[in-house]
């Protein structure tokens, strides 16, 4: 079974600085359909303006991921970690009891692209920690490369619930498949470019969820790259 969510149905919003598309309700965009997908909560797709930003804001008991497109992010949290994260880099923060950080745009003359996305965590009051790590092109190429999961598997980010986050760099005219086991259920994100997902074409920043389904086969229309979660 495959729920398509087409990047023209998302909640929109431009601030300005910040031009944001939300897959799920978030902040002033509320639609009781799209409250999530399993452990899911949150996937935003942002650009955000030359040396703008979010100020310092707080989180408590939510897995953060973050995954730069194009430009670079600066990063500052109440952990004492302070990073910029580039293209190729993916990056978990763990909320727990509270934590608090900030982001912004590291260029004074370039937008910065990146989603963020927001799963639940499996137990809430953990302690609140950080991970950021650079995945090279290779290992992504017509293949996934598992970069959060559970037990930090494959040299892996440890993601604090039953779920793996997976990337591709999809050729045109090649394929890559994803078993699925009983019980597992997955949501895929295009990042960039088009590919057909068992059988249903798909656009930049479109996505399916896919449930009761043997495998995840994808099919690279154009060159494209793609992020798959493996949920519960």
């Amino acid at each position: 079974m495959l729920r398509v969510r087409r990047a023209g149905e998302r909640g929109h919003a431009g601030h300005g600085w910040l031009d944001t598309y939300h897959t799920f309700s978030f902040g002033d965009y509320h639609d009781p359909k799209n409250m999530g997908f399993r452990a899911l909560r949150v996937i935003n797709e942002d650009v955000v303006a030359p040396a703008m930003g979010f100020g310092m804001h707080g989180h408590r008991d939510m897995e953060i991921v973050t995954y730069v497109l194009e430009g670079a992010l600066q990063h500052k949290d109440s952990m004492g970690n302070g990073e910029t994260l580039r293209p190729g880099e993916f990056q978990r923060m763990s909320a727990g009891t509270g934590v608090r950080h900030s982001e912004f745009n590291a260029s004074q003359t370039e937008p910065v692209h990146l989603y963020q996305i927001w799963l639940l965590p499996a137990k809430a009051g953990i302690q609140p920690s950080y991970e950021q790590k650079f995945f090279a092109n290779d290992e992504k190429q017509n293949r996934f490369r598992v970069v959060a999961s559970p037990d930090a598997a494959e040299g892996s980010l440890k993601i604090h619930q039953d779920a793996s986050i997976l990337l591709a760099l999809v050729d045109a005219g090649k394929t890559v498949e994803y078993p699925l086991l009983a019980g597992r259920h997955a949501w895929l994100q295009v990042l960039r470019g088009s590919v057909t997902v068992n059988g249903t074409a798909l656009q930049t920043s479109d996505a399916v969820a896919v449930s009761e389904e043997a495998k995840v086969t994808i099919v690279g229309d154009t060159t494209a790259e793609v992020m798959l979660f493996d949920l519960a």
